[in-house]
């Protein structure tokens, strides 16, 4: 596996995990640790690997996009951006492999965007989801595309319009993860899940996955389309600047409108 500043990669078996590791950052998703997660999945899809863990290093999974590669990017510069993350979006729901999210901490924003792009997902009781764009400047506009596959209609809108986070068990009812279990046994539980779902033909296994995607997501690279329009538009607003600034100085933003 390559080396990466942003990741943590590792071949054990028949199993891969990729792990984020910008803790510090809690795992928000910049322009490099977007590519790297491109990278990395597309590297891992050229082995022997049955299935991938994504996972993420310290108290959060991933807060989403990364205001400070954000902030000072011009319309080019977010579309590049977001262009990228629907890219590693597709890329996951593409390869052979089966992927699948080991959730800790809250998935907020493009990390709940790769949480619902996973084939399957497991989370811990500690976990929480939010598309906190709803009660910013800058609405989560692609991240609501996968997210509204998952659960449906009226819990996206209340997902995405009020930002509120929702707890694992909710998720689970919704449908956004396929179970919950304590923290401790979230390991455990993740590789229960995946070797179910590696077992039989590979080649099988990997057009069923393509032909799943390609029946259910017909309308979604329409929707993808309009929408990392729309949020790389928005990023130049008054209120997507704003809310952008006011996170990385901490402070209560002021509203424009």
């Amino acid at each position: 596996m390559a080396d990466y500043r942003n990741l943590l990669v590792s071949l054990d078996g028949n199993i891969a995990r990729i792990t984020m590791n910008r803790p510090d950052r809690r795992n928000a998703l910049s322009g490099e640790h977007l590519a790297e997660l491109q990278h990395a999945f597309v590297s891992v899809a050229d082995t022997a690997a049955t299935g991938i863990v994504l996972a993420g290093n310290g108290p959060v999974f991933s807060a989403g996009h990364d205001f400070a590669d954000l902030v000072d990017r011009d319309l080019l510069g977010v579309r590049e951006m977001l262009r990228l993350c629907t890219k590693l979006m597709h890329t996951m729901q593409s390869i052979p492999q089966v992927v699948i999210a080991s959730v800790h901490g809250l998935a907020t924003a493009a990390g709940c965007q790769l949480v619902a792009s996973c084939d399957l997902a497991v989370a811990a009781e500690s976990a929480g989801f939010a598309l906190p764009g709803g009660k910013g400047g800058w609405f989560c506009h692609t991240p609501a595309v996968p997210v509204a596959r998952a659960v449906g209609r009226k819990r996206l809108m209340e997902l995405a319009l009020t930002g509120d986070a929702i707890d694992a068990r909710t998720a689970e009812s919704w449908g956004l993860v396929n179970r919950v279990v304590p923290d401790a046994e979230l390991d455990a539980a993740v590789l229960d899940l995946l070797s179910r779902a590696t077992r039989g033909s590979l080649a099988s296994k990997a057009l069923g996955k393509q032909t799943l995607y390609a029946q259910l997501d017909r309308p979604e690279a329409e929707a993808y389309a309009i929408a990392l329009e729309v949020m790389a538009a928005a990023s130049q607003t008054e209120g997507g600047k704003e809310g952008m600034t006011a996170f990385l100085a901490k402070r209560k933003p002021v509203w424009p409108d």
